[in-house]
């Protein structure tokens, strides 16, 4: 029973550590690389499923670890 609540504990750490990791993001505009800083958690998952929407269209967002 121990090494379940062990596991269980673990697994809820693994997962809250990974929402929070940060990348730095940017997107491609008429050839030039436009960044947009280092992004973190639910608006990094947002960034990469969404892309990032301009008055001139949505632009496919690429972010990196530092």
């Amino acid at each position: 029973m121990r090494s379940v609540f062990v596991l269980s504990l673990m697994a809820m750490t693994a997962i809250s550590c990974a929402k929070n990791k940060c990348h730095d993001c940017h997107y491609d505009k008429n050839g030039a690389e436009v960044a947009l800083g280092e992004k973190c958690g639910d608006e990094l998952e947002s960034l990469e499923a969404d892309g990032y929407t301009d008055t001139t269209g949505t632009y496919t967002v690429h972010c990196h670890e530092h």
